[in-house]
């Protein structure tokens, strides 16, 4: 059995508020990975073309507000 199969088996052995302190740390863990993804983007450029593009479509009038 892989490491994904004995994981799965935990979390199906949790009880209901095991599985719910699971979630709300899991959810935090999986934003904190995906922030650092996006500031790593950001730092390196690779979001600047769409910077860019959101400006220039936006001075155009082809956005709308929130």
């Amino acid at each position: 059995m892989g490491r994904i199969e004995k994981i799965e088996q935990e979390i199906q052995a949790l009880s209901p508020e095991e599985l719910a302190q699971f979630r709300a740390w899991f959810l935090e863990y999986d934003w904190a990975i995906w922030d650092g993804q996006i500031e790593r983007d950001a730092e390196a450029g690779r979001l600047d073309d769409l910077a860019t593009r959101a400006l220039r479509d936006h001075a155009a009038g082809k956005t709308t507000p929130i």
